[in-house]
């Protein structure tokens, strides 16, 4: 018996990193996962690791940019599996290493189109069958605490999330649905290609982690997802989980 047992999540940009360490743990309570991902191989390859556990999984590229792309991935997840339970909003892409006065139109709208709208989308695309015990958990970053040099955007977005995240937990609490989000870090594909050539600051990473170590994607970041996803979580909502060893206190 696992905990999310008959459960149907989607885990958006699941393919790889922390979304595809959550979707993992999920299977491995019990879970269905839809993994929508801009890169539909590498969606594709992460259902075909659900069904090596002998989970169930819908793996296909879906444009997170699009509401168009949003509902049509939804749809097809209904289609397959019934409803959906379970929401996680876990992918996002943003330039960072940029100063605000040199940020560009594009990196502007990369942030903010992946970030809160791709948030809004998925969350108004689910909503219908969410209602009565569904769980949304958006990702946050603990940068937006620390205000880290070259990641406007980024920051922008992710604290839109968090607007997002509080106020969908007033509106919809009462309608049975609980939202939450995660601050994670751990070294997805993405954070290791930046550190890759910024060592620097990897190493300032660690020196400010109360426990100095890079988080597991599925064992760390992924059992903190099934917590507030599972039975235990249902009088949490509004609240952000910090799974970042200690980088940040949001208190």
């Amino acid at each position: 018996m696992g905990t999310l047992d008959g459960k149907v999540a989607i885990v958006t940009g699941a393919g790889q990193g922390i979304g595809r360490g959550i979707a993992l743990a999920f299977v491995k309570e019990g879970a269905v996962v839809a993994i929508p991902d801009l890169n539909g191989e590498n969606a594709n390859a992460t259902a075909v690791s659900v069904e090596e556990l002998g989970g169930k999984a819908l793996g296909a590229r879906c444009d997170i940019r699009s509401s168009a792309d949003v509902n049509d991935f939804v749809a097809r997840t209904v289609d397959q599996f019934g409803t959906v339970d379970v929401l996680v909003n876990n992918a996002m892409a943003a330039d960072v290493g940029v100063p605000l006065e040199q940020i560009d139109d594009a990196s502007i709208d990369l942030a903010l189109d992946t970030g809160p709208k791709a948030t809004l989308y998925f969350m108004r695309a689910c909503y219908p069958y969410l209602l009565n015990g569904g769980r949304v958990i958006n990702l946050r970053s603990g940068s937006e605490i620390q205000g880290l040099i070259g990641f406007g955007t980024y920051i922008a977005a992710k604290a839109a999330v968090g607007g997002i995240t509080r106020t969908a937990a007033r509106e919809w609490g009462r309608r049975g649905i609980n939202v939450n989000a995660i601050c994670p870090f751990a070294l997805s594909e993405a954070a290791r290609a930046r550190f890759d050539s910024h060592p620097e600051e990897l190493e300032h990473a660690y020196a400010t982690l109360s426990i100095p170590r890079s988080g597991d994607p599925e064992l760390d970041i992924g059992r903190a997802a099934v917590f507030l996803a599972g039975p235990d979580a249902s009088f949490i909502t509004g609240c952000t989980m910090m799974v970042d060893g200690g980088g940040s206190f949001l208190g």
